[in-house]
């Protein structure tokens, strides 16, 4: 299971931190990522970390979002800053056994239930 939180209504400029708490079958050597979905569009990568540490990130929130994870809690945050309008959307994360960075969704079989985030201008 992955249980998102940490999402919520802001104002631009400001920042977020999403946590996800993994738990049964997934574990520290899994590979997480980070997905977001604005309404009518196609679910989309933010950013994936490897069991090692090894990060990627979409072009468009390099330098503003950090992953990180806590293997001892098998958590995985996203710290997001200098958020923008266009960051709003449902943020969803997600798990792979594979324990590289991947970017494409049909990649991940766990996916948590998503939370929203919300940047007013």
């Amino acid at each position: 299971q992955l249980v998102e939180s940490g999402g919520g209504l802001v104002q631009s400029g400001d920042s977020l931190c999403l946590s996800c708490a993994a738990s049964g079958r997934i574990s520290s050597n899994f590979s997480m990522g980070w997905f977001r979905q604005a309404p009518g569009k196609e679910r989309k990568f933010v950013a994936a970390i490897s069991w090692s540490g090894q990060t990627l990130y979409t072009d468009s929130v390099k330098g503003r979002f950090t992953i990180s994870r806590d293997n001892a809690k098998n958590t995985v945050d996203l710290q997001m800053n200098s958020l923008k309008p266009e960051d709003t959307a449902v943020y969803y994360c997600a798990a792979r056994s594979s324990g590289s960075v991947h970017y494409i969704p049909s990649g991940y079989a766990y996916w948590g239930q998503g939370t929203q985030v919300t940047v007013s201008s």
